[in-house]
């Protein structure tokens, strides 16, 4: 009696051993892979619950989830021989469990070190300005790159690659902060030298308005004593414009203004210069007389005997007063020739 009670309780415990190998339960996330005989089955196992042989078949589940993977800083030296140093993170799921299970024997591991290889290869090819500007097409690329002999051989697809942080050595950020100071200067300069030529060509415009009405002028200036005055100095300065001044000396008829008239008063009024002009203007006009064909020359009309002491004596008064002009030294000799012609007019009568 004793050996068939302990026969049943035998029984029983290999059925619950035999139930527990048996009854398996596959998560939503995760994917089963059923080992009979250490050959895989075709096929997997989707999440819920399954019953496999005791004896015999293994089921190894596979998890679905995208993983966060880690990369360690990689020290490198850019293309442009900068030496920089880069850390990122890889998301990557499983998408083939056979192939992850089978043909791998670590894929988490395997895809660290792949990652840890591509980041030192992508640092290499790259310029410093597009590992700190384009961030985007490096992140691509080095999805590109990790992903490649992953997917295919592995089952283990690369979702996305984040580089995390881009280290420098210290003399390299002095020099880009230098850079990027210079250019803010550089733009600031711009922006108030465009400031400055908006405000001349205003300035310009204005000018030449106040130019058209002198009263502008004084106006904007008493504008401009309104607002120094509102600052509550002790001492105000107020230029006098010019236009006043000669206002004032318009007004009070100085010696400024009556300089022109004086000078006005000297010249004489009338030069002559309309009678001139009117008188070429009608000696121009008048047709020269025309004469006969029949008549001859004109008689010439003859001098008388005691005409002829007439002429020389002209010539005599006309000679010596050429005399005088040209020297008032010479002026004894043309009073003898005078003497001397009057004599020999004498001897003749």
């Amino acid at each position: 009696m004793a050996a068939i009670v302990f026969l049943i309780v035998v029984v029983v415990i290999a059925a619950i051993i035999a139930a527990g190998r048996s009854i398996k339960v596959v998560q939503q996330y995760e994917e089963g892979i059923l080992f009979r005989w250490g050959r895989v089955v075709p096929g997997v196992r989707s999440a819920g619950l399954h019953v496999i042989r005791p004896v015999g078949d293994r089921m190894q589940k596979v998890n679905k989830q995208i993983v966060a993977l880690a990369v360690p800083a990689q020290e490198g030296i850019t293309r442009d021989n900068v030496s920089v140093r880069v850390d990122a993170v890889v998301y990557f799921r499983v998408v083939d469990p056979i192939k992850a299970t089978i043909n791998v024997q670590d894929y988490q591991y395997a895809i660290l070190q792949q990652a840890q290889t591509s980041l030192r290869s992508i640092i290499g090819q790259s310029e410093m300005d597009q590992l700190l500007a384009e961030r985007e097409d490096v992140n691509r690329e080095l999805r590109r790159i990790i992903d490649e002999p992953t997917e295919g051989p592995w089952g283990v697809r690369v979702e996305r690659v984040e580089i995390k942080d881009v280290s420098l050595p210290e003399g390299m950020k002095r020099s880009m902060s230098r850079q990027a100071e210079a250019e803010r200067e550089r733009r600031a300069r711009i922006i108030t030298a465009d400031g400055e030529y908006q405000a001349s060509k205003r300035l310009a415009a204005a000018a030449n308005v106040m130019a058209r009405d002198p009263a502008a002028l004084q106006l904007r200036l008493l504008q401009t004593v309104v607002e120094v005055a509102g600052e509550k100095n002790s001492t105000l300065v107020m230029p006098i414009p010019v236009e006043l001044l000669r206002f004032f000396e318009r007004a009070a008829g100085g010696d400024g203004a009556q300089a022109p008239a004086a000078r006005a008063a000297d010249d004489p009024a009338d030069l002559g210069d309309a009678e001139v002009a009117a008188a070429e203007a009608a000696i121009s006009n008048t047709p020269a007389p025309e004469l006969d064909a029949g008549a001859g020359e004109a008689p010439v009309p003859e001098l008388a005997a005691g005409d002829a002491s007439v002429v020389p004596a002209r010539d005599e008064e006309a000679e010596l007063a050429t005399a005088r002009l040209a020297s008032p030294q010479q002026g004894t000799e043309p009073t003898r020739s005078r003497s001397k012609a009057n004599s020999s007019e004498g001897e003749s009568h």
